[in-house]
Formats: structure tokens, sequence, C-alpha cells
């Protein structure tokens, strides 16, 4: 079957056609993976890692491709696609780096004459299911650990966003060992028919908490390896700030980045009651400055959602907060253009309450409610009531506030005085039901991951 990839800004025009691999072709793609991952666990760490920075390299020499397809495909400005791939490859890079890192401990035996330790060895065939919204930065994530570990991968993208790790495979068939990075289109089905394989080892999967869960439970099945980096629903809390301009600035790029689709993007700004309407009013400003537009022009900040129904799941929440109570103070409306593009305006709501859809459920689209408080422990609770956990933020300049928030922040990453953007070389990481498992993502925890342990006692002869 063929699938036709259609323009998010325009989409009467087809810009990508590709053909989804159907089942039957899984079990030699399988195989493949695993005859080819049968020699690269041969080959010393440190020496595949220089191999895969070669990939890196390669990858890194074909960006304007790369973010040419992200744009077509996807609606990501040119400047931002151009962003993903540059930070993957420096999120890749940090993870060559750990090639020649110690992979185990020695330990005192108490038995004499016994050396007791531990190491790692390869999982083998790893599975990554990827998001359309990061189409290059989460298959990377996901590909380099498992490469410098000694895994074959199995990558599979959104059905939005193919040509990203298109162009991936093609440079992987330049640079490594056949087989050894594979990609395979096609719907959900065929990512379900994947994670409940026999022949798949590790599954790293990127989502939505329901896709995450039936992932999960099609890994057990046969044991795999699982981990799931999910939503959020990520709070900034405003509670002071002496230059509340440029707070305000970073909370818009945190919210509207990407126009709104990041996982980690802010989507809820929790602000002390005596500032609320200075921030409000701010925020709206800021959201009307900006003007969405053809993503593929050097320069727009902007561009559409994604997708048809991103558009009206978007519009949907929005308009159930208005009728809830919520003030528009800027945006609330789909923005017409001749080519018919998924254009929504950035918005900002106002009087928005606790208890409101859109102050508990991910919106994934450039929505920022505005949400006010009396005390920081009015803050925390509402900051944590969620069932998300993955990043959040604290603007304030008073130490107690600081420590409150460090103790009690009910979040994977927290970002204190700065926006939630994840750094190369750290963990990228939730909790609640924000992600399941330790390092699928990023940082040096992927060890845990892409590899199992083994403690070994080594006697000596008598």
């Amino acid at each position: 079957m063929t699938i036709e990839i259609r323009n998010p800004a325009a989409p009467q025009t087809i810009v990508a056609t590709y053909e989804e691999i159907g089942d039957g072709a899984l079990d030699a793609i399988i195989e493949r993976a695993r005859a080819a991952q049968a020699g690269w666990k041969a080959v010393p760490q440190p020496e595949r890692g220089k191999r895969v920075a070669a990939f890196l390299d390669a990858l890194e020499a074909v960006m304007e491709e790369i973010a040419a397809s992200i744009t077509r495909e996807m609606g990501k400005p040119l400047a931002e696609a151009r962003g993903e791939i540059g930070k993957a490859i420096g999120e890749g890079r940090m993870t060559v780096a750990r090639a020649g890192a110690p992979i185990g401990e020695v330990f005192p035996s108490q038995v004499p004459g016994t050396v007791a330790y531990t190491t790692r060895r390869p999982r083998g065939v790893v599975l990554g299911i990827n998001p359309w919204n990061f189409p290059f930065s989460t298959p990377v994530r996901k590909a380099i650990p498992a490469l410098v570990y000694g895994n074959a991968i199995i990558l599979k993208p959104a059905s939005l966003t193919p040509g990203a790790l298109v162009i991936m495979e093609r440079i992987a068939a330049e640079t490594l060992p056949e087989g050894l990075l594979q990609v395979v289109i096609g719907s959900g089905a065929l990512a379900q028919t994947l994670c409940e394989h026999s022949g798949i080892d590790a599954i790293s999967f990127t989502g939505s908490v329901g896709v995450g869960k039936r992932v999960a439970i099609a890994a057990a099945s046969h044991l795999a390896e699982v981990s799931l980096e999910l939503g959020g629903k990520n709070p900034a809390i405003l509670n002071d700030a002496s230059d509340l301009d440029k707070v305000l600035d970073q909370i818009m790029a945190a919210a509207f980045a990407v126009c709104g689709q990041r996982c980690t993007a802010v989507s809820r700004v929790i602000v002390n009651e005596k500032i609320a309407e200075a921030v409000t009013a701010g925020l709206a400003a800021r959201a009307r400055a900006i003007a969405p537009g053809d993503p593929s022009v050097e320069g727009v900040r902007m561009g559409p959602l994604s997708s048809r129904k991103q558009l009206e799941d978007v519009a949907g929440f929005v308009e159930r907060a208005r009728a809830a109570g919520a003030t528009v103070a800027a945006g609330g409306e789909k923005i017409d253009t001749p080519e018919g593009g998924f254009f929504y305006a950035p918005t900002i709501l106002s009087s928005v309450t606790r208890d409101m859809e859109v102050a508990r459920e991910e919106v994934f689209g450039p929505v920022l409610s505005v949400i006010s408080y009396a005390d920081i422990e009015e803050a925390l609770a509402i900051a944590n009531e969620v069932s998300y956990g993955l990043a959040s933020c604290l603007y304030s300049e008073q130490a107690p506030v600081i420590e409150r928030f460090a103790a009690e922040s009910e979040s994977g990453m927290l970002h204190i005085n700065a926006g939630s953007f994840p750094e190369n070389h750290l963990p990228f990481v939730g909790v609640k039901d924000s992600a399941l498992g330790v390092g699928g993502s990023n940082g040096p925890s992927t060890i845990q991951f892409y590899t199992s342990e083994h403690t070994v006692y080594r006697r000596a002869m008598a």
C-alpha cells in the first residue's frame, strides 16, 4: 500500500509517497538485523563508537536535505528543523563520547581467591517506535546508544513523517554494516505486530499514553525490555521575577516552539495572583506578535499544525475551555489561508481554573493556560495534581521557594529559572504517566536500557 504525505501548510499538495511494508516481510527484516548484530557486538565498543561517529558526521552532511523533508512533511519551520537536527547530532556525539566509559564494577568477594565484577552485554535487536513531531531527533536518541552498545535497531517512523528516517537508512547503508539499522514504514498495526514479535529484544517507544500501554503489554508477552516516553502537561510556576520580560520570553519559547507540539512544552503558567494580570497581558502581547506562515520560508517562526486532526483537536480544546469559563486573551481561532493549511493562532487562555480539561489534559498545540495561585503550597498542588510528570519550570529568586520546588515537583526534569529545554548530555526522564523504564532516551543511563547486566564470579583454580 502506498502512503501519500501531504504538506500541512498546503494540504492539496502531495510532497512524498512511500510504500508500506507488509507483515510478511518482518521475519526477514528481523533475521537481517540479528545477523548484523552478531558481527557488530564482536567489534570492541570504542571502535563501535568511532564508526557511529562517522555515521553522525555523514548525517550532518545532509542536514539541509533532512530539514527540507521535516518541513515539507510535518510543517516545522526550516530554522526549527535545522535546530532539531543539530541538537540530535549533538546528543549523539555525547553518547559516542561514552563509548570508552566503564561498563561495570568490581566488588570484593566473600570467598578467598575470588574476583567478582559486573559487565554488560548488548540486548540484541531493538525496536524504536517514533513520533511525528521530532521525526529525526527522537530516532537518533534511540539509534545512537543502541549502536554504540552493540545492538541492531529497527526504526518505525510515524506515518505522517517517514522522510527523515528514509534518509537516515540511506546514510546507514553507506556507513554501517548491512542490516544494522533498518526502517519499516507502516501503520500502527504493523508496530503492534513488531512489538509482539519474539525476535525483538527491547522496545523504545515515544508517543501517547494509550498506545504506550499497549506497547508495554505486547512487550511483556515475550519479556522484551521496554522504555516508554509519553506525554506531558508541563507547568511553569511564576512566583516572582525582577526581570519579568525576560521570564515571559523564556516561557513563550518553551510553550510555542514546534507550534506547541512538543511533549516538554510548557502548557500551564501557574502564576502568583499578585502579578497575574501583568503576566497575562505580557503573554498575550507576545502571542499576538507571532505570525504563523509558510514553514519553508526563511524567518517564519511558527508553521501549521501537523494534520487536520491535530487542528480540530486543538480547536476543540479551546472551545470547550471557553465554554467552561476561560477567557481568550489572544488567539483562539483557526487561521484561514488560500492553501487551506492547518494553522491555528497562538493562544493565551486566562481565568483558567485547575479543574478545567485544558488545565489537566495534554493539548499538544499552541495553547497556553494561565492559572493563578495565592501561595506556593497551592502552586505546587496545582502543578502536581495532573497525571503527567515530564518537565516543570519554576521562576523565582526566593531560596525557600526554590528549595520547595526542587524537593516536591513531581516531574522527571525540573528547570529552575529556565525554560523546558533538555541539554544534550543529560537523562531525558519522566515520572507518573509520562514514562516507564530507565534509559530509553538520552544521557548516561541509556546503558541500562540498551544492555543487560551480568555478574561474574571468577575464582582461581587451586
